[in-house]
Order: structure tokens, then C-alpha cells, then sequence
């Protein structure tokens, strides 16, 4: 089992679906880095050597913000916007949906449950 950024890679699958395990990697940047590395996208997880490996783990460790990095990253970009109080941030503290979709129909993730009407008349 291959460990990258602290992850491991599921040894059955593909190595450019398994890049897609490490928080920050998509399937455009799993194939980008396959192809700086010269690694064959089609290659199971279970059959990479080590040089490919080392190879892989150098280049996103070098080169992209991965894992607790960009987590961390992202929480203090939602945590500035906050403590300034602009209108993305106010929505992140209210609990609201922050990119501009309607709320009055949907929006059920980020409100929560509907409240509970009266009870049932007899």
C-alpha cells in the first residue's frame, strides 16, 4: 500500500482514481502529475516501484498544497472572512449558502431540517 501526503492509496485501483483519495488532488491535477512523472495512468496502486512512488510523493509534496496544508488554508480564508464581516463571511456564520443560490425553495444542507409544523387537527 503506497502512503503520499499521509494518505494510503487503495492498492486496487488505478493510481490516477487513487490520487483522487489525497484532499487537494482532482482528476485533472492526479493526471497532470502523472504525466511530470512519467508514470502510466492505467498502472494499479499494487504495482508502482518505489522509484515511481518516491517519484510521485517528491512531486506533490514539492510542488502542490495538499492535505492539512490546504485544509488548514482553507478554515483561515473562511475564518478572515468572518472576522471582517463581508457578506461571504456573514453568510458562513449564519449558516447560509455563500455562492448565491436561491433559499427560499432549497437550500435544505445549509438550513437544516425543516421546523415542525402545529400538530394535526381532529
Amino acid at each position: 500500500m503506497a502512503r503520499i501526503a499521509g494518505v494510503d492509496l487503495p492498492n486496487n485501483k488505478r493510481i490516477d482514481i487513487a490520487l483522487t483519495y489525497i484532499y487537494g488532488i482532482g482528476r485533472p491535477l492526479a493526471q497532470r502529475i502523472l504525466q511530470a512523472t512519467q508514470v502510466d495512468m492505467g498502472k494499479k496502486v499494487r504495482d508502482l516501484t518505489e522509484q515511481e512512488i518516491t517519484a510521485l510523493r517528491k512531486e506533490i509534496e514539492t510542488k502542490y498544497q495538499v492535505e492539512g496544508d490546504l485544509r488548514r488554508k482553507v478554515q483561515n480564508d473562511i475564518a478572515r472572512l468572518k472576522l471582517i464581516k463581508c457578506y461571504r463571511g456573514v453568510r458562513h456564520t449564519v449558516g447560509l449558502p455563500v455562492r448565491g443560490q436561491k433559499t427560499r425553495s432549497n437550500a435544505r444542507t445549509w438550513k437544516g431540517p425543516r421546523p415542525a409544523k402545529a400538530g394535526k387537527r381532529k
